[in-house]
């Protein structure tokens, strides 16, 4: 187990970001032209958003996994959990930007989402910060489900 709050702080981003890193880097290799050329509902903010967004996110992420880790009464298996979710986030954009398979990427936002509604609820009985920090994540998932789902009906 770790004990240096520092190297942990360290280690924990560098798993979450790693996901950012992989996502952003199949966004940008694969998205273009096959994303602009999709119908989008008026719903869709505009393309500049996200980076600032997600990176937000994965900073509040990297937070909330590593309280946990330095609370009382953490578990191995709820790090094991986000390790998973961290795989499935990363997939998404493998799936859905790299191979543009909308329905599959679609199913695997529901798994992520319901990976996060269990780190929420696990974090709560052990760190309350942890589980605040993964409520906008939670809540800009469920944004993203809308909209994955908007683009798979309209195309």
């Amino acid at each position: 187990m770790l004990k240096n709050k520092f190297l942990s702080l360290i280690l924990f981003f560098i798993i979450t970001f790693s996901a950012s890193f992989i996502g952003g880097l199949t966004t940008i290799t694969y998205k273009e032209p096959w994303y602009s050329e999709l119908v989008k509902s008026n719903y869709n903010p505009p393309d500049w958003i996200f980076a600032p967004v997600w990176t937000t996110l994965y900073l509040m992420m990297t937070l909330a996994i590593w309280f946990f880790w330095h609370s009382k009464n953490r578990d191995i298996n709820t790090v094991y959990i986000y390790f998973i979710h961290i795989a499935f986030n990363t997939t998404w954009s493998v799936v859905f930007f790299g191979f543009h398979q909308i329905f599959l990427a679609f199913v695997i936002l529901i798994i992520l989402i319901l990976l996060i509604i269990i780190l929420i609820i696990r974090f709560k009985r052990v760190n309350f910060v942890s589980y605040y920090l993964m409520i906008p994540y939670l809540l800009w998932c469920c944004y993203a489900l809308f909209l994955n789902l908007n683009i798979l009906l309209i195309n």
